[in-house]
């Protein structure tokens, strides 16, 4: 399972090396894609499959179900990851992310974020907003059994 906050480094042709902890629970096959918040999502190819069965059961003839097949297939790359080496991001991908050299890895159990600095911090600071937090999150049904 993916958790936790990491801080990485992207070298000049777009590599880095996950720590340890994220490199144990990584496949070989891996998919990265765009994510919704200027972020990139980074998924294992049973996840990535699990995504797409779920996007080839909407109607296509619905405009908004065509934008969400473009936003995630149309962004998607494949990539082999050989246990501690490191995963290559596409040029087109770091673009849309905003990244640089420092970056961000987000676990989210199943998959992992990427996130640029500059963009996490803001992010980071909705998420610390305690105030809002009480409001936005209530409809939620978060129970412990």
């Amino acid at each position: 399972m993916f958790l936790g906050k990491h801080f990485c480094r992207l070298d000049k042709n777009g590599q880095f090396i996950p720590p340890d902890e994220f490199s144990r629970c990584l496949t070989s096959d891996l998919y990265i894609t765009q994510g919704f918040d200027h972020n990139l999502w980074v998924l294992s190819d049973s996840s990535f499959q699990t995504i797409y069965k779920k996007l080839t059961q909407l109607n296509l003839t619905d405009p908004i179900a065509r934008l969400l097949f473009r936003l995630i297939l149309g962004s998607a790359t494949e990539v082999r990851f050989e246990g501690k080496g490191s995963i290559s991001i596409s040029e087109n991908l770091r673009e849309f992310a905003n990244l640089k050299n420092e970056i961000l890895l987000i676990g989210q159990g199943d998959y992992f974020e990427i996130w640029s600095a500059d963009l996490w911090n803001i992010q980071e600071a909705e998420i610390r907003n305690l105030a809002a937090n009480a409001n936005r999150f209530s409809a939620f049904d978060i129970t412990i059994c």
